[in-house]
């Protein structure tokens, strides 16, 4: 694939307090430039929910009440959050989750197109046992040797999305040819909001 042609895209992640509808508690962006992901670029905002963490959200991701309590609220990071996401692409796994809970943060906020990494695998690995992004990150074998943090934890994620995202990227010819298969539906300023698939689930 002619790396050049790839628009201003990021690998986003985001975690959240468990509760319906979820409250934002980390956010994650990862610039990816001319196939090649941007570490020293990247972005990470921990947030203080107006709810508290469950504990069944804790264990999925580790941040516990406490982790939180001196961070800063939404209202203090959404503008930095929104100049770091601009008018870029984003990709992430499962990305109507990513999507729809930074539309619901960030109103103003509309994406050049959003590519789901989950969407992709399935078409570029159908042998897959798992398409989730443990079971990919085995699957295709990628190297997290170099993601910051943990897993379930929003940069580490990221990075893993933008680490699957690449090694997909080697299937197609052409970023448009990656796009027609990946984008997610309704997610453009010129298509109408798609219906959402499934709950808003995020831990």
């Amino acid at each position: 694939m002619n790396d050049a042609s790839w628009p201003r895209l990021l690998a986003v992640d985001i975690e959240g307090n468990g509760a319906t509808p979820p409250d934002l508690v980390e956010v994650a962006v990862l610039p990816i430039r001319n196939g090649c992901f941007d570490i020293e670029a990247a972005g990470a905002w921990l947030v203080r929910p107006p709810i508290p963490v469950t504990s069944f959200a804790t264990r999925v991701h580790k941040l516990t009440n406490d982790d939180l309590a001196d961070c800063p609220e939404w209202s203090e990071v959404a503008e930095e959050v929104n100049t770091a996401l601009g008018d870029a692409w984003i990709c992430a796994h499962n990305a109507s989750v990513e999507y729809r809970v930074l539309r619901r943060h960030l109103p103003a906020w509309t994406p050049a197109g959003v590519v789901d990494t989950l969407r992709l695998a399935r078409t570029t690995y159908p042998d897959a046992t798992s398409h989730t992004l443990d079971a990919l990150t085995e699957h295709v074998g990628l190297d997290l040797t170099r993601a910051p943090g943990q897993r379930h934890r929003a940069p580490c994620d990221a990075f893993a999305a933008a680490q699957l995202l690449l090694a997909m990227a080697a299937h197609y010819s052409s970023w448009e040819e990656l796009a027609v298969k990946g984008t997610l539906p309704g997610c453009a300023p010129s298509e109408p909001a798609a219906r959402p698939t499934a709950p808003e689930t995020l831990f």
